[in-house]
């Protein structure tokens, strides 16, 4: 055999070497540090029980449940439930077009909410001014939908909340917030903004801490302003955190809110504010439609999972950083 051939063996392995010589780096650390993953068993426990174990019941989604049978004994339906939902159900393109509208607004106007208060408290000069502000713009996220819903309703009573008295001084007639389909999807939108602003602004603000402060000294030196500063420094610094948490908010777009809903809408505003989540609990917990409400569930999650992806493939395409 001549040189020739050993050099093109040679060189047609050296790729198994290095993959053989990683593997074995790699185990060799693994059991190096083969005690920590003790504590990296509860996480996997956890996730296995509650988040791998139920996808065992994603099989309702094409069965006829019931629960003499079990899951196992019921008959299949196939694509049944997905057949009625889109074709034959008279409440289903009502309630799925009232999630992407609710769901999109909150993205419009709540998403750049928390981003917007970061840059403001960033640029605060008074260390005790600011940790103040902190804390009260943090409060409301703590306190869970029922207590909000109850302060929202006794705010915006028609009869009594002090909100409908002031636009009564103004000699403007008493808004019925909660029950006019005209403002019931304004106010969960703002009612969401103030419950979650403050506490969205810790991951932006841990992100602008980061940011290199020889940067603005170089800005003001060159005679930058503030303002200048802020858009060309501060939010290109941040602006792949951003990203990311807009392509996780997209993957969420399904999800309109169920417990703020749930907790302030009526009768009188299902038009507007009956989402998919309120329908779910509806069809699944008062009326015991395990299968159909499976069939959401599952149509909710595809559409989150190619969303996310989607985003992501054209954030890359950008030249920004993903997810994935």
């Amino acid at each position: 055999m001549n040189n020739l051939n050993i050099a093109k063996i040679e060189s047609a392995n050296e790729p198994k070497r290095r993959t053989a010589s990683k593997l074995g780096s790699t185990w060799r650390e693994y059991k190096k540090h083969k005690f920590l993953f003790f504590l990296l068993f509860p996480v996997l426990i956890w996730y296995g029980v509650f988040h791998y174990g139920p996808l065992y019941g994603i099989q309702l989604a094409f069965k006829d449940f019931s629960p003499v049978k079990g899951i196992w004994g019921s008959p299949w339906v196939g694509m049944e439930y997905f057949k009625f939902l889109f074709y034959q159900s008279p409440d289903f393109a009502r309630i799925f077009r009232n999630t992407i509208l609710i769901s999109c607004y909150n993205i419009i106007f709540g998403f750049p909410a928390p981003v917007i208060l970061a840059l403001l408290l960033n640029e605060l000069r008074s260390a005790a001014f600011k940790k103040i502000a902190q804390s009260i713009s943090y409060i409301p996220h703590f306190f869970s939908w029922v207590v909000l819903s109850g302060i929202i309703i006794i705010m915006l009573s028609p009869s009594e909340g002090p909100v409908n008295y002031l636009l009564k001084l103004m000699h403007i007639d008493p808004i019925y917030f909660l029950a006019d389909t005209a403002y019931f999807r304004p106010t969960l939108v703002a009612t969401g903004i103030w419950k979650e602003i403050g506490w969205g602004t810790i991951i932006y603000l841990a992100a602008l801490s980061g940011v290199d402060p020889t940067l603005y000294e170089a800005a003001r030196i060159d005679g930058a302003n503030r303002w200048k500063q802020t858009w060309h420094i501060t939010i290109p610094t941040i602006l792949p955190v951003i990203t990311i948490m807009f392509i996780l908010s997209l993957g969420g777009i399904l999800n309109a809110g169920f417990d703020q809903i749930f907790n302030l809408y009526s009768p009188a505003v299902y038009e507007v504010g009956d989402v998919i989540d309120t329908y779910v609990y509806r069809a699944g917990i008062q009326n015991f439609q395990f299968g159909l409400t499976t069939a959401v569930g599952l149509f909710k999650n595809i559409i989150g999972i190619i969303l996310v992806l989607g985003t992501n493939f054209i954030v890359k395409k950008l030249g920004q950083e993903g997810v994935l």
